[in-house]
Parts: C-alpha cells; sequence; structure tokens
C-alpha cells in the first residue's frame, strides 16, 4: 500500500499530480481545503489537499467513476445513481471551497473516535498491568508473537507491538458492531498482515483495511444494453423482498435515463395483488405486460417482445426450503439461453445473515445470479453486503432504500459502502 498527499490550488490539480505519480488507478481517500491561519489568510488562497492510496500488488484496480455519488440518501449513502450519463466528478473544477461529503467526516470522525479509544486503553494499562487485552485477542496472538512478544526483545520493541496490536483490536470491532463475519474480518486482516510497518497508524491501517474492503467488493454490475438482441432479465429470491417494486424502479430507470424499449412478464401468478401491482405500474410507464404461467409461454411472450431492448421477468417469491418450487423456477429460467439471460437474486438488507446465507445456497443450484440488496434504509448496519459478497463471489448490483419509484434505487457505491462499515451506523 503507497498512501502520500497531495496538494493543488484545485482538486482537479491535485488529482492530476496523484495520477502522475501514482497511476491512474490511484483512490482517493479524502478531500480538505486548507486555509491559511493568522495574517496569511489575507495574501495566500486556500489550497486543496488529496489524501491517494495505490495497492503495490497485483489486485485488480477501481474504476474512477466510483470515487464520488452522484446522488446520496440522507438514511443510507452506499448506493449512487445509475444514470446513463456518469460524470467523474474528480475531473470537475472546483473553486476555493471543497464541500466533503458527510461520510468522509464519518471517517475521520472514526480515526478520531479509536485514537480517543486508543489513549484511554494506554492510561488503563499503565493503571492496570492485568492483561485487560487477552480477553479481547486471543484470536490475534500469532501476530502478537510474530511482532516481538517474546522474552528477549526489548521494551520498546514490545511497546510498539501492544500498539499495533490494540489497532487492529479496534478496527477489529468496528466491523464486528457493523455485523462483517468475524470469518471475513479475519481474512481482510489476515490478507494486509504483510503490508503493516512495526511502527504502523491508525491513519495506514484504516487505509489499508479501507482499500482491501473497496476490493473484496468488486465492481458492482447493472443491466447494460446490447444492440440487436432482447435481453431477458429474471428476478428472483424470497417473499417480501421488493421484487416487484424493484423491477418497476429499473424499468424505469432504463426506459428515462437509457431510452430502452422496456417489456414486462410476470410468472407471479400466485398472488393476485403482484400481478396487479406490476400491470398498474406497467400502465404508468407505458410499457406492455404480460402474465405467463408455463416455460412455453415463456417462449411466446419472447417472440412477442423480439423487437424489444430487455424483458424484465418477475418471479413468484419462493421458499428456499422448498424442492418443488426451487425446480418450477429453474425450468422457467432455463427455457432461456444463457446468452441473452441474466438472473438477479433480490434479498433484503434486514434479513438475518444465516438465512441469507441458507437463501443463497438455495438459489445457487438454479442459476449463477448478481445480487440485489433492499430496504437499506431499514437497518443499521450492512455488514451482510460484504458478507454476501465474500461468502458467495456472485456480483453485487442494484440496492434500494425507499419506497419511491423510480428514485430509490442505483448501483452500489463500494467506497461509500467502505466507510460505511469503518464509521458505523448512525
Amino acid at each position: 500500500m503507497i498512501i502520500k498527499k497531495f496538494q493543488g490550488n484545485t482538486e482537479t490539480e491535485a488529482i492530476m499530480l496523484a495520477k502522475e505519480e501514482l497511476g491512474k488507478d490511484a483512490i482517493v481517500m479524502n478531500i480538505k481545503t486548507i486555509t491559511p491561519k493568522g495574517i496569511y489568510k489575507l495574501f495566500r488562497s486556500p489550497i486543496v489537499e488529496i489524501t491517494a492510496a495505490m495497492d503495490d500488488t497485483n489486485l485488480p484496480s477501481v474504476e474512477k467513476k466510483e470515487l464520488v455519488s452522484e446522488k446520496t440518501s440522507p438514511k443510507f449513502s452506499a448506493y449512487v445513481k445509475d444514470n446513463s450519463s456518469d460524470i467523474l466528478q474528480e475531473d470537475k473544477e472546483n473553486s476555493t471551497t471543497v464541500e466533503t461529503s458527510a461520510i468522509e467526516k464519518k471517517l475521520n470522525s472514526l480515526q478520531e473516535l479509536l485514537e480517543k479509544q486508543l489513549n484511554e486503553s494506554r492510561t488503563e494499562q499503565r493503571e492496570d498491568h492485568t492483561g485487560q487485552w487477552e480477553d479481547h485477542t486471543k484470536q490475534w496472538e500469532p501476530h502478537t508473537k510474530q511482532w516481538g512478544e517474546k522474552e528477549d526483545i526489548k521494551a520498546d520493541e514490545k511497546e510498539t507491538a501492544n500498539k499495533n496490536l490494540s489497532l487492529i483490536q479496534l478496527v477489529y470491532n468496528q466491523l464486528l458492531h457493523n455485523e462483517v463475519d468475524e470469518k471475513f474480518i479475519n481474512q481482510i486482516l489476515g490478507e494486509i498482515e504483510n503490508k503493516y510497518k512495526k511502527d504502523t497508524t491508525l491513519d495506514n491501517l484504516l487505509a489499508n483495511v479501507y482499500q482491501k474492503i473497496i476490493l473484496k467488493l468488486g465492481q458492482p454490475k447493472t443491466i447494460e444494453l446490447e444492440e440487436n438482441k432482447t435481453k431477458v432479465i429474471f428476478f428472483i429470491g424470497p417473499t417480501g423482498v421488493g421484487k416487484t417494486t424493484t423491477i418497476a424502479k429499473i424499468a424505469s430507470t432504463l426506459k428515462l435515463n437509457k431510452k430502452a424499449k422496456v417489456a414486462m412478464v410476470t410468472s407471479d401468478t400466485y398472488r393476485i395483488a403482484a400481478v396487479e401491482q406490476l400491470r398498474t405500474y406497467a400502465n404508468i410507464l407505458s410499457v406492455p405486460m404480460q402474465v405467463i404461467y408455463t416455460p412455453e409461454e415463456m417462449e411466446t411472450a419472447r417472440e412477442e417482445f423480439k423487437d424489444y431492448d430487455v424483458v424484465l421477468v418477475d418471479t413468484a417469491g419462493r421458499s428456499h426450503k422448498s424442492a418443488e418450487q426451487r425446480t418450477d423456477l429453474d425450468k422457467l429460467i432455463h427455457s432461456v439461453e444463457e446468452d441473452v439471460r441474466e438472473v438477479y437474486l433480490v434479498m433484503s438488507a434486514t434479513t438475518k445473515y444465516a438465512d441469507l446465507v441458507r437463501i443463497t445456497e438455495a438459489y445457487s443450484e438454479i442459476a449463477n445470479y448478481r445480487v440485489i440488496f433492499t430496504k437499506l434504509d431499514e437497518t443499521g448496519s450492512i455488514g451482510n453486503v460484504l458478507n454476501i459478497r465474500m461468502l458467495t463471489g456472485a456480483d453485487l448490483s442494484y440496492t434500494t432504500c425507499g419506497q419511491n419509484v423510480p428514485d430509490d434505487i442505483g448501483k452500489l457505491d463500494t467506497q461509500e459502502t467502505a466507510k460505511q462499515l469503518l464509521g458505523g451506523s448512525d
């Protein structure tokens, strides 16, 4: 991990300096304006300082267009509006003021909080030598030994080792607080272990963990239109997660922002209300809709909509425990050729992790899927987003945050998600 600060008269100038030195894949960690103090502010203009990082391994890079979200929800910020006119805000000129986002302030606040906790723990250790950290850091004993807790090490090396261990434990607890599974926390910290210096700082540790989380989340994948091809998009998942509303939001986004020809199909004939709900959305958006009962009728619908860009298919909410229902869904999905179909597994962010594991395992038997998380505004902890990504390896995709159509949907923003995980919940 290479971390450096760059200063310029504008944000663009500072970013260009970072690109020249660290390369085009450098990640902007923070942006702030430095105003001269005292009498100097009368003669000097404010400057912009950015903190940029570059992974010095062969890990995949993160595309720059994810650096800043176009719009964030006041309740949850880990998604970016999926508009066709994506703008790289790092290329936008700022004058003398750079607005630091709320989530970046939260990350800065986290560092202050952790430093405060670290100082308090040192004070307690001086007053009480009972070894209070031993009960909380057993899983990191190998690292402690590596850093020098041996009988023959020098006192200053031992103090440094204890400091590093304290920093790790604070970050560990923060991720655990946001419901990241312990197995994945250990994996992330273990993978960046060789990047620690003996005198590592909290700033360096946070930057390494932050970038590692971004890399673990991967590049979210959403629906991309292709010329001369009608894509068939299946939405699957358990009941009550908001599949139908999510389809309406995506249909509206594709039609309004990408000018796509959209059609809707529903096989959710178990619930009359679901059919009528989708029909209502179809009428509002002025898109055609068909109800199907069998895989054969799916073929008929495809023929009717062969001149459309995309066909969105709403499926019935299925119990992941029912083998018969999974078989019916499998037949429907595989009635469409693999090169023109995509499958999105829709799950609620409020579902407990143990159930999410069972759901993802059950649906993996049917098809490869991308993951959509709904109801992010109804939970204060988003660790399951990272958990499911690391558990399944499935691409993340859209997230929803509210009931408004089409506003409350966007592509997962990995930078904001990583900061949210490290910065705690509101």
